[in-house]
């Protein structure tokens, strides 16, 4: 086995800590969005043993019950209000940062703060994303459906998976599957063990036309009866490689759940992810990779940086000159035309924010291909 051909990626399900906190986040920014489109947001949440404490600074003409939103999460992953004592420490926002940002007078947005975000798309799945982070977020997703539908009764929300998928080879191959799932006390290890390699595992890999010989791991460290926040604690944007790519491209310093449309960490990392995947899918590239930089109070990113891995079919001036007259790199543009500024934000909290089919996300379009190719 060559060891640089392995490439591993995880995922977490929505009752593991972080993505709990994450939901919450997210949770109360769409609520603000709904009923303020000028909402500003930079909400965390921490969630240790049986307290929550949301934090952060909001600035709102919207009301938000921040206790009402944090149940409507933490009920169905089975909680209830014996579990958890909520407390809210939320201040408004900066007016230093708030005059950076907000550029009305000169007709337009500033960043919200300085930020390095990255975009990636490879030909390799039809969701244009990294092979096994496409897998590993199959598996949690799998699972949770399963729980949710009655059919895996003695598991629960709290999970993880991680898949390593050898590339050595023309075709990819599968060398293991890893799950992580808590359970109710006292079951059949061995029928908790079969279920989730038979009917979680191995169809998946099914479904991607792959191999079902790779090695499996289940509940590897024993029991898993205690878990979510009481089990470890949680925080907001701790998952953020789970949220991208993988260990497959770069990450941003920044994370995302719990931050408005003015946070370039956010906004900008998905405008970056439309541009790789627009690159792709025009079959300029196999694979992309776009960098931007940003600084605060700028209305656009102060640089970009696009690597192709050799694998571009035109050269890359001519990518560079297409990229820069098909997209308006303007903070305020990207945010109307990605539609940012709508509730669309507790979906993405779990199971990664790109590559998703089921949210219909304004980012994962490839609605500039053709602008691409006439601009080349």
């Amino acid at each position: 086995m060559n060891s640089l051909s392995l490439y591993t990626s995880e995922s977490v399900g929505k009752g593991h800590p972080d993505k709990i906190c994450d939901q919450i986040a997210d949770a109360i920014l769409d609520e603000c969005l709904r009923y303020d489109k000028n909402s500003r947001v930079a909400c965390e949440v921490l969630a240790s043993n049986h307290l929550i404490v949301i934090g952060g600074e909001i600035t709102t003409k919207a009301y938000v019950d921040v206790v009402k939103i944090t149940w409507s999460i933490l009920k169905p992953l089975g909680y209830d209000e014996n579990d958890f004592t909520i407390l809210s420490n939320i201040n408004r926002q900066s007016p230093d940062i708030h005059k950076l940002v907000d550029k009305s007078n000169h007709h337009g947005i500033g960043a919200g703060d300085q930020g390095i975000v990255y975009g990636y798309a490879t030909n390799k799945t039809k969701t244009y994303m990294p092979l096994s982070t496409v897998l590993a977020h199959e598996l949690v997703k799998t699972a949770t459906s399963l729980i949710e539908q009655g059919k895996f009764k003695t598991a629960k929300y709290d999970m993880k998976s991680q898949v390593t998928i050898d590339w050595s080879r023309k075709e990819p191959k599968v060398d293991n599957m890893l799950m992580s799932i808590q359970h109710l006390p006292n079951i059949d290890k061995k029928v908790f063990h079969d279920f989730v390699v038979n009917k979680i595992m191995k169809p998946i890999a099914k479904k991607y036309h792959l191999n079902t010989n790779f090695i499996t791991r289940v509940n590897a460290a024993g029991d898993f009866v205690i878990g979510g926040p009481i089990g470890d604690t949680g925080l907001t944007g701790r998952k953020i490689v789970v949220d991208n790519y993988g260990a497959i491209a770069h990450v941003g310093g920044g994370a995302f759940s719990g931050k408005d449309y003015t946070k370039v960490d956010r906004s900008g990392a998905y405008f970056a992810r439309w541009i790789a995947k627009n690159i792709v899918a025009a079959k300029l590239a196999n694979r992309c990779e776009v960098e931007l930089a940003f600084a605060i109070g700028e209305t656009k990113p102060i640089s970009m940086r696009i690597d192709f891995f050799n694998t571009n079919y035109v050269s890359v001036e001519k990518i560079y000159r297409a990229v820069n007259k098909t997209f308006n790199m303007d903070l305020a543009t990207i945010i109307k035309t990605l539609k940012l500024d709508e509730p669309i934000y507790k979906d993405t909290s779990v199971f990664g924010h790109f590559g998703r089919d089921d949210l219909q996300a304004s980012w994962e379009k490839t609605n500039r291909v053709k602008n691409l190719l006439k601009n080349l």
